[in-house]
């Protein structure tokens, strides 16, 4: 089951969602930011920074709201992926 994260109310209302999804063990550690069909995946081993780990769709299109209210909740991303995937924590280099 993905983990959802609440955001502000113009955010959700826009139809913008974050979370981290399912069967992504393999992943590096990143979460998800989802509109419609369209997904961005941001680096949780870049200490805070935002970092995408796709060029497609443009990060350029996500909102600054949504980016500085993913840094808000950095800790609590990290904490959930480490919880739903211990073999591949943030703080692993591999």
């Amino acid at each position: 089951m993905p983990v959802n994260f609440p955001l502000s109310s113009p955010l959700a209302q826009a139809g913008w969602r974050v979370k981290i999804q399912e069967k992504e063990i393999l992943e590096p550690p990143h979460v998800t930011v989802i509109r419609g069909t369209r997904k961005w995946r941001i680096n949780h081993r870049s200490r805070g920074r935002i970092e995408f780990l796709d060029r497609v769709p443009p990060p350029r299109e996500v909102p600054r709201a949504l980016l500085r209210e993913i840094r808000a909740k950095w800790k609590t991303l990290c904490d959930a992926w480490d919880r739903k995937y211990p073999e591949n924590p943030v703080a692993s280099s591999d």
